[in-house]
Parts: C-alpha cells; sequence; structure tokens
C-alpha cells in the first residue's frame, strides 16, 4: 500500500508541476490517463481481508481547474457553504466562480485534509508566509429587511 501511495504522490507532483505552467488540455489528458485515482475505503475488520475502491473519472474541463485567491465560509445547522471567488486587483467587483457545500461532519474531515496536506507541504518546502492584507468590504447585493 506505501508502494501505491508514493505512486500515487508521484503522479500528483507531476500534474502539480504542469498545473502550475498553465498547460494544454492534451498534456492533462496524457498524464490523466497514467494516473490511477482511487480512494481505499475499509473498517479495521475489512482491513486485511479486501479493500473497496471507488474509481473517480475527472474529465478535461474539471482537469483545468478554476482560479481562486479568495474564499468566503457560511455555514448552518446543517450545512457549510464555502465560495471561491477569483478577485483582480483594484477591481471593484468579483464574481464567485465556484460553490461547495458540505455536511458539517465532511467539512471537518476536510478541514483535516487540507492542514494535513499544508504540514507536509511546509515540510517538503517551508513555511508557508502568511501576510497580512488589508480587509474587503463583502457585499452579496441587497440585504433583506423584515
Amino acid at each position: 500500500m506505501r508502494a501505491q501511495r508514493r505512486h500515487l504522490f508521484q503522479h500528483a507532483r507531476e500534474l502539480s508541476k504542469i498545473v502550475s505552467t498553465k498547460p494544454k488540455v492534451q498534456q492533462i489528458a496524457a498524464l490523466r490517463s497514467q494516473l490511477p485515482v482511487t480512494i481505499q475505503l475499509c473498517s479495521m475488520a475489512e482491513k486485511e481481508d479486501k479493500q473497496k475502491q471507488i474509481n473517480i473519472e475527472l474529465d478535461e474541463k474539471t482537469a483545468e481547474g478554476i482560479y481562486s485567491n479568495l474564499a468566503i465560509i457560511n455555514h448552518s445547522v446543517s450545512e457549510f457553504v464555502v465560495d471561491f471567488i477569483s478577485m483582480m486587483p483594484g477591481a471593484p467587483k468579483a464574481k464567485v466562480k465556484s460553490r461547495i457545500v458540505l455536511t458539517p461532519q465532511h467539512a471537518k474531515k476536510f478541514l483535516k485534509a487540507l492542514n494535513d496536506n499544508v504540514h507536509r507541504f511546509e515540510k517538503a518546502h517551508g513555511t508557508i508566509k502568511d501576510y497580512e492584507q488589508p480587509p474587503i468590504p463583502i457585499n452579496f447585493g441587497p440585504t433583506g429587511e423584515a
């Protein structure tokens, strides 16, 4: 299983190199065909007996990704809503590029997974510098009145 993870991380590194240089769709498709994307799901009892795999498809448009430099997170009792926004410097208006809705349980798992990945990144590449930015006034349109 370690060899399989190492192989997957190697392909992910290759993909990140290509994505960072804004590749052509054909390059992503070629790499995607070589990348065995699976998620391992096992309980403690099943771990030794068998492993279940989910094959995840990634079409070319989704593989291109969407650039975002701002995320706004809202929540209710039953869900978390994450809006990914692309904001241009000096522009008075920004647009939500993607919205993800998560259950509280999945939001917590996502937070843990992202935190683990940031720690691994910093271990390999050094601390990510956090810099202060002026507050951004955010307006999602007119507010409701009762």
